[in-house]
């Protein structure tokens, strides 16, 4: 009889072992989700930080065309063709 009380104690030993470790990992586990939320947040910040930055660079290299750049003369000559077309074409739609 003394063999089974020791072999439920040792399973009620483990078991609480397992229970503790259970709960352990839990708490690893929500560590870990609010991690990836924070990460997630950051990094949709950093995406819109890009596609800011991307915009003001292009705004800026349009702006350095217009002002004549050597290297950008063919860029200049088509956006101002471009801009000629889109006022003649409101202009159009106007006198309709």
């Amino acid at each position: 009889m003394s063999e089974i009380a020791e072999i439920i104690d040792s399973l009620e030993n483990r078991i609480g072992k397992l229970f503790t470790k259970i709960k352990g990992l839990e708490q690893d586990s929500e560590t870990v989700k609010t991690e990836l939320v924070n990460a997630a947040g950051i990094i949709k910040n950093q995406a819109d930080t890009i596609e800011q930055l991307k915009s003001e660079c292009e705004s800026l290299r349009m702006a350095n065309s217009l002002l004549g750049g050597e290297e950008n003369k063919r860029d200049t000559k088509l956006k101002i063709n471009s801009l000629i077309r889109e006022i003649d074409h409101c202009i159009a739609q106007l006198s309709d």
